[in-house]
C-alpha cells in the first residue's frame, strides 16, 4: 500500500474528490487472481465535503464506489445538472459514452476495474450498466449493505483493502467466464490508435461482426467501436494536456483522426468543450 499527493486531475480513481486541495489517497494493487481484472483499490479520506460541479469523463471503465460516511451518493447529469439522481451509499458505475457530475463526498473507497474486468463481478452484462449507476445491493443482494457497513467500521486502510478484496474474492470464485475475443480485442485496440475496424477485428478473431459486438458489449460495457473512440479521445486529452501548443493537423492524423476538424467534434462529443476550450479548464475536469 502506497500513499500519494496528486493533482485533481491525474487519474480516474480521483474522481469523487476536492477540487482546490490536494488529495490524499490511499492505494492498494491486487494480487492474482485479482489483478487480472482490477487496476487498484483507492481510499480518499479528506477533508469536510464541498458542493461542486465538475464532469468526470468516459474512460471505458467502471468503478465500484463506496461511502463510508452515509449512506448515499448522488450524481448529476452533465447535460441535464438540475436531475440529481440518489443512490445508496455503495455504487457500481456503469461505463459510460459521456459525462455526469458527482456530488463530492469526504470519506470513500473504491475498485477502479480493468476494461472489462468488471464483468465477472456484476452477474449481469456489464452492458446493462451503460451510461448508468446501480446500488451495488441490486447487483449483491444483502451481502452489499453488510460490506459496506464492515468497510465503516474498520479502523484502518489495510483493512479496508482486505475486506474488499476478500468479497470479491467470493464474487470471483462463483465462476463467470470471459469470452476469449475480448481479451484479445482489447489488445488491438490498445496497440492502434485509431483501433482496428471492427469487421477487420471480427474477422480476426474467427466471430462474425454481430457476434463480436455483442460479447465485447456484454463484458466491457459499450461497443468495442465506442470504447476504441474513447481511448483516442483519451489518448488526445492526455496529449495536449502534455503539450498545450500541438500541431493539430499532425496531432490528428497521428492519433488516427479524419482530419483536425474530425479531432475536434470527437473531442467535442467527449467532454463537451473544444480542445483548446478544456486545456483553459481541464483542472475542472476528472476522469471516469
Amino acid at each position: 500500500m502506497t500513499r500519494s499527493t496528486l493533482p485533481i486531475a491525474g487519474g480516474k480513481s480521483q474522481q469523487f474528490t476536492i477540487l482546490k486541495i490536494d488529495a490524499i489517497f490511499d492505494f492498494y494493487k491486487p494480487k492474482p487472481p485479482l489483478s487480472k481484472f482490477v487496476d487498484t483499490f483507492w481510499l480518499y479520506g479528506g477533508h469536510e465535503a464541498e458542493p461542486r460541479t465538475d464532469h468526470i469523463l468516459p474512460t471505458g471503465t467502471l468503478e465500484l464506489v463506496i461511502n463510508l460516511r452515509q449512506n448515499e451518493l448522488r450524481f448529476y447529469d452533465a447535460e441535464r445538472p438540475e436531475n440529481c439522481a440518489r443512490f445508496s451509499g455503495a455504487v457500481v458505475s456503469g461505463a459510460h459514452g459521456r459525462g455526469f457530475v458527482p456530488v463530492a463526498e469526504a470519506f470513500i473507497i473504491g475498485v477502479h476495474f480493468k476494461p472489462g474486468g468488471a464483468f465477472p463481478f456484476l452477474g449481469l452484462s456489464a452492458g446493462d450498466l451503460a451510461d448508468t449507476h446501480v446500488d451495488l445491493e441490486t447487483l449483491w443482494g444483502p451481502s452489499a449493505r453488510r460490506l459496506r457497513e464492515r468497510l465503516s467500521e474498520a479502523k484502518t486502510s489495510a483493512e479496508r483493502f482486505q475486506l474488499l478484496e476478500e468479497a470479491l474474492l467470493r464474487r470471483l470464485g462463483e465462476g463467470v467466464e470471459k469470452h476469449y475475443a475480448v481479451a484479445a480485442a482489447l489488445e488491438m485496440f490498445g496497440k492502434n490508435q485509431a483501433g482496428p475496424r471492427v469487421r477487420e477485428a471480427a474477422k480476426y478473431l474467427g466471430l462474425s461482426q454481430r457476434r463480436f459486438i455483442q460479447v465485447f458489449k456484454t463484458e466491457v460495457g459499450m461497443t468495442p467501436k465506442l470504447f476504441s473512440r474513447i481511448q483516442r479521445f483519451q489518448q488526445t486529452r492526455t496529449f495536449i494536456q502534455q503539450n498545450p501548443s500541438p500541431n493539430w493537423a499532425a496531432l490528428a492524423l497521428d492519433l488516427g483522426y479524419f482530419d483536425q476538424s474530425h479531432l475536434i467534434r470527437e473531442f467535442l462529443e467527449f467532454s463537451g468543450f473544444s480542445p483548446t476550450n478544456y486545456l483553459t479548464r481541464h483542472k475542472s475536469f476528472i476522469l471516469f
